[in-house]
């Protein structure tokens, strides 16, 4: 392999390692497990691994979009969804009240 290329790989595979964090004491702790266990319950644990590695991923893209919304914006939205829902629930709330009253069941006031 030309050296050239070769240290680019390397620099990036530094960079990348650097960047991770506990991922290296992840993989250490994994090939602990692996030694002491069957394969087939080894796939159970690895596949846990990377589902909770998904789900972490995934939350932390969901936190970096939610905390690229200005805060008054976000307040702004949930103002509008609360006055939508408290103006559905009276309707609601309306159209139970004269239902029970033309069925005869009053409701007390």
């Amino acid at each position: 392999m030309d050296g050239s290329l070769m240290a680019k790989s390397s620099a990036k595979n530094n960079a990348t390692a650097s960047a991770i964090g506990f991922e290296a004491e992840l993989w250490r702790a994994a090939d602990a497990l692996r030694s002491n266990m069957d394969a087939a319950e080894y796939k159970h644990v690895v596949l846990e691994l990377l589902f909770l590695k998904y789900i972490s991923d995934a939350f932390e893209e969901q936190h970096a979009k939610l905390d690229a919304e200005p805060f008054a914006e976000k307040m702004a939205a949930l103002a509008t969804t609360w006055r939508t829902q408290q103006a559905e629930a009276a309707r609601l709330d309306a159209a139970i009240a004269a239902n029970l009253e033309r069925w005869g069941y009053g409701l007390p006031e």
